[in-house]
């Protein structure tokens, strides 16, 4: 059950934030979608936006939007990674190090989801678990220290698929190499993202770092996501589904700008819209299974994403 809002029944909205100027913010997955819109309300409050995504030209025709919107000095830039390659994400977050010199928030909000067939990654990764989980988890890593100079914060963009599906990272095999269906392993992959970020919280509060860790969901909002990689069946299903049931693209990035700016933040909690299932409707404290915070797996899953990412981290 949803818990009783504490933004009041209209919930968060972005009306809350004063100026953002001085601040930085770096999102993955920005040129369109959640991730754009998200940009959008940070440069209309006089912020940073430093966007990390896979394709140029999409990159550019979106910060060409942004500056229209916003004008020529809109602080906006773009650093080209792709989450399914982990050498095209050090690269990546090595140049971050090198340009911005301050990140008040990383908002893992890039995603793939419902691949219709199998896909294994360059690095050997299931493509849901490769560019949802372990590669927003080396990036993370890589670019933990600046935003522990900044006293910034970690978002991480999760789903109410995390629920949905085994309820469990599949150690035995994380690829579905014997039973891949597009939704178990979209599942594992949105559980392994949400698991990793409490994990996260509890080993920078462990350690008294001033680095904040939150965790959202857009809930159903019309985006692209599933463009690229659903079945025929699924785009289809979903675009007639979307029109009665689903939320705009700007609705669904509310959740990752509160997390990212917002003050009034707790530990262990998920945000994201409230109502009809907690798919649409005004952001707050959404309800939050058990599994997501289950210690032991999370601590296995961290050892295993450390392996896979030859990243040894501690927080």
């Amino acid at each position: 059950m949803t818990t009783r809002n504490k933004f009041g029944p209209n919930g968060w909205t972005p009306e809350r934030l004063g100026s953002l100027a001085g601040k930085t913010y770096v999102i993955t997955g920005a040129n369109n979608g959640a991730g754009f819109e998200a940009a959008r309300v940070f440069l209309s409050k006089g912020a940073k936006v430093v966007m990390m995504n896979r394709n140029a030209a999409k990159s550019n025709d979106a910060i060409a939007t942004l500056t229209r919107e916003y004008g020529s000095d809109a602080d906006v830039m773009f650093v080209r990674m792709d989450l399914a390659v982990l050498d095209s994400v050090r690269e990546a977050a090595a140049e971050v190090t090198e340009k911005v010199l301050r990140i008040d928030a990383l908002i893992c909000n890039a995603a793939i989801a419902q691949v219709a067939q199998q896909e294994i990654t360059v690095d050997g990764f299931e493509s849901q678990l490769g560019v949802n989980h372990f590669g927003h988890f080396l990036l993370c890593g890589l670019l933990f220290e600046r935003v522990k100079e900044s006293a910034g914060r970690i978002v991480v963009v999760g789903s109410n698929a995390y629920r949905m599906g085994l309820k469990r990272i599949q150690f035995e095999d994380l690829n579905f190499d014997k039973n891949y269906t597009a939704w178990n392993s979209y599942a594992q992959s949105k559980l392994a993202q949400m698991m990793f970020a409490y994990e996260l919280q509890r080993r920078v509060q462990a350690a008294g770092s001033n680095v904040q860790v939150q965790v959202c969901h857009p809930g159903a909002s019309r985006t692209n996501l599933l463009n690229d990689t659903a079945s025929t069946f699924n785009k289809i299903l979903w675009s007639l589904l979307s029109r009665m049931i689903a939320q705009s693209a700007e609705k669904g990035s509310w959740p990752e700008v509160m997390c990212a700016a917002e003050e009034e933040v707790e530990s262990e909690k998920l945000y994201g819209p409230t109502r009809r299932a907690e798919t649409v409707g005004p952001v707050g404290e959404c309800s939050l299974d058990e599994c997501a915070l289950d210690r032991d797996m999370a601590a296995k899953l961290w050892t295993v994403s450390e392996q896979k990412t030859s990243l040894n981290w501690s927080p």
